[in-house]
């Protein structure tokens, strides 16, 4: 899945769709920057910040996803 695959949901009506649409947005986003932190040490680009900062990043995202899910659990969201 893409972003783009997620405007559908995110232009919905039904706030269970946009929280759907949230969701898939960010784990997106985490996947994505996870793999450029994974593979560091062969990038094609120089990161011009540290790799601690991403890794913060991925923390956050990761405390955040969680939150997503518990929120799901409790409002009975399909995710």
């Amino acid at each position: 899945m893409e972003l783009k695959d997620t405007v559908q949901l995110m232009q919905s009506d039904d706030y269970k769709d946009r929280f759907r649409a949230e969701y898939q947005q960010l784990a997106i986003r985490y996947e994505k920057l996870k793999k450029m932190v994974d593979n560091w040490d062969n990038l094609n680009f120089l990161p011009i910040c540290p790799k601690s900062t991403y890794n913060m990043q991925l923390r956050a995202m990761s405390d955040y996803i969680a939150v997503l899910e518990t929120r799901a659990a409790i409002e009975q969201i399909a995710i």
